[in-house]
């Protein structure tokens, strides 16, 4: 197999991440330069993630496995996290899930729609 990123799909990885450049320029165009704080951490935030993870790997353990457990966990993993270092690594994940799950979609048949 194939460990390219490209998803079975030459050039995908390349056009979802161009698209997700296109959309940061888009977000300064609009926006500008946004200085404000993580909001991260704090009390609660362990408490759900380590739901979070409980939950995608009942999924997982049940065959329900879906992309929505998969990003839900890690976004609330960089929710609880309040470390920056550790919290950069939350989110590089989180961008790499929607990355992927952006791929999967991009690899069904036009056709195909999900409930």
């Amino acid at each position: 197999m194939n460990h390219d990123g490209d998803a079975g799909v030459p050039g995908s990885l390349a056009r979802v991440l161009a698209d997700v450049a296109a959309e940061r320029v888009a977000q300064d165009v609009r926006f500008g330069m946004q200085l404000l704080p993580d909001g991260t951490g704090g009390e609660g935030t362990a408490k759900e993630s380590d739901e979070a993870r409980r939950s995608t790997d009942e999924a997982a353990g049940g065959g329900r496995l879906t992309w929505r457990h998969i990003l839900a966990e890690e976004v609330l993993e960089a929710f609880a996290e309040s470390d920056p270092e550790r919290l950069r690594a939350e989110l590089i994940q989180v961008a790499a899930v929607a990355v992927k799950w952006t791929q999967a979609l991009d690899r069904r048949p036009e056709s195909s729609t999900e409930p």
